[in-house]
């Protein structure tokens, strides 16, 4: 839970930072390229387990 918690930490000081210096479009866009890639990275994985039975 700890690991947990000092993640979203870092990840709410990440964006806390970002949304000091960019814009609100340039934010729109990066949540929307963040968000597929973490799509992309978990249709990875699932095919990685898929093939690894």
């Amino acid at each position: 839970m700890a690991n947990n918690c000092c993640n979203l930490y870092l990840l709410s000081s990440i964006a806390c930072q970002l949304s000091g210096c960019l814009s609100h479009e340039e934010l729109e866009v990066l949540s929307a390229d963040l968000t597929t890639l973490g799509y992309m990275i978990e249709s990875l994985l699932a095919h990685k387990n898929n093939t690894e039975c």
